[in-house]
């Protein structure tokens, strides 16, 4: 068999179809249950308590066990990895369209997170095995890029239809025949490389530390919301994922087969594509949870409306990564892709600053929601791209896990914080301005929390763009096969 660096799959193009499939079944899964959820909580009687559950049940076990799965997928095989994660994913998805009470619902969300968990990063290595070619795998990264960053958006837009015109219990049911068609898919056009799988055992103490620490993170950010940020719940959470994370890195350090070996992550490029991804996705999804609100209770939108509102800002994010960067990047340095593209999220964002209860559509919201996109479909094409350069195939499952895992736990972060900024902001707002009893009032102040959770969403764009602009070094005709000329089998990505 060739090398796997020159290995080249004649079906790699309809495999790359069913890839992005199951991503995007993934990925949607993340927002399409928040506008299914009010009549999801109405028909089962959901506590207030409890709504939230909902939602962060899927963060927590999809960011939580990520790292497990990216490492799965190197042990065992990505083919493996993926068709596994799928049927999971679907089993788990019946499960939620058929819940007939609120424990049923939430263990259905927390088994599609943890199906999710193995299946996104095997998706994302699957690729970075398959396309060896520097401008096929600039166009595969663009479209998987656009599918990651678009697919939010795409969950509101379906959440509502599904919603209005069925029931909120198909907001789980279509997962099974986008799964069924993944699945026959993958069994019949996916060839994995054979000799780019780990023979390493797992780390077992790495699993355990990550994934509780990575638990108790999320759960802490939600913990404060609902809890408030001095509640001694929340320090506690807060210190318990510190100390395990710091465990975990002292674990790695020493294990003879750890599960995040160091050098996949120390790499300056890799470490600053992680952290700027992370950054740029909480900026992100709090915004669609924001606006969304706004859009639906502020401007009387319907749900079906307001997903269709959203479609500008999926464009942007579909021409961002597959036109924009996947054509500039084999001839720009990527940190001149990522900072301004971040930079330019970060104009979009502020420009929504300015929503008020009159707020034209197309005059405001529109081209903010294309300038936003196109920003940051530029730069997360470029992060994912870089996240796997340079790692050698037996790495690419953990690498591509670390890319999701910067985006799950940055969106259950932004969802969690921006969230309790928004609450915060509102509630000081209403108490400050008396006869807040009046509608209008009360759409002022929640108004005023929407724009000081997304004034706080500007800031963190800018400090992506900046990690962006001083972390990634990497140079147009250095980007082969390892940023520090080491592995002389890595997979070549974006050699020019």
């Amino acid at each position: 068999m060739p090398e796997t660096a020159q290995f080249v799959d004649p079906r790699r193009w309809k495999a790359l179809t069913f890839i992005a499939l199951a991503q995007l079944t993934v990925i949607l899964d993340s927002t399409i249950v928040n506008i299914a959820l009010p009549s999801a909580q109405a028909d089962l009687g959901i506590s207030d308590g409890n709504r939230q559950w909902v939602i962060t049940a899927y963060a927590l076990a999809f960011g939580g066990l990520l790292l497990f799965g990216g490492r799965f997928a190197d042990l065992w095989g990505r083919k493996q990895a993926f068709v596994i994660g799928l049927i999971g994913f679907a089993a788990a998805s019946a499960l939620g369209g058929a819940a007939v009470n609120t424990g049923m619902l939430l263990g259905a969300r927390a088994f599609q997170g943890m199906f999710g968990a193995l299946l996104a990063p095997a998706a994302l290595s699957l690729l970075a095995v398959m396309f060896t070619d520097a401008k096929e795998r600039a166009k595969a990264y663009g479209l998987f890029s656009a599918i990651a960053g678009s697919g939010g958006a795409v969950g509101l837009i379906l959440g509502g239809v599904l919603t209005e015109y069925l029931d909120w219990r198909w907001t789980f049911f279509v997962n099974i025949p986008f799964a069924a068609i993944a699945v026959a898919g993958a069994i019949v056009v996916i060839r994995e490389p054979s000799d780019s799988r780990n023979p390493s055992k797992l780390d077992i103490p790495g699993v355990l530390l990550v994934t509780l620490g990575l638990v108790s993170l999320v759960y802490g950010f939600t913990h404060a919301e609902t809890d408030g940020w001095s509640a001694g719940g929340t320090a506690g959470l807060f210190v318990a994922a510190a100390a395990l994370l710091v465990a975990f890195t002292v674990v790695e350090s020493k294990a003879k087969a750890p599960l995040l070996p160091p050098r996949v992550v120390t790499e300056r490029n890799r470490g600053g594509a992680y952290l700027s991804m992370g950054l740029g996705v909480i900026g992100l999804f709090g915004l669609f949870l924001f606006l969304t609100y706004y859009l639906q209770i502020v401007k009387d939108y319907s749900p079906v409306m307001t997903g269709l509102a959203f479609l500008p800002l999926i464009t942007g994010l579909i021409v961002g990564s597959t036109q924009i960067s996947a054509r500039l990047i084999l001839h720009i340095a990527p940190r001149l892709l990522m900072g301004p593209g971040l930079l330019a999220g970060a104009a979009g964002m502020l420009m929504l600053t300015q929503i008020d209860l009159n707020t034209s559509y197309p005059v405001l919201i529109l081209p903010a929601f294309v300038l936003l996109g196109l920003g940051l479909g530029t730069a997360f094409m470029t992060a994912i791209s870089l996240a796997t350069h340079g790692v050698h195939p037996r790495d690419t499952g953990i690498a591509s896990a670390m890319i999701n895992t910067s985006q799950q736990v940055g969106g259950a972060i932004g969802t969690a914080l921006l969230n309790t900024i928004a609450a915060g902001a509102t509630a000081a707002y209403a108490t400050t301005h008396p006869g807040g009893a009046t509608s209008t009032e009360r759409l002022q102040s929640l108004v005023h929390g929407y724009t000081t959770a997304i004034w706080w969403a500007v800031g963190i764009l800018i400090v992506a763009a900046a990690v962006a602009i001083i972390f990634v070094n990497a140079q147009r005709q250095a980007y082969g096969p390892d940023g520090e000329g080491t592995e002389k089998d890595s997979v070549p990505i974006m050699t020019h």
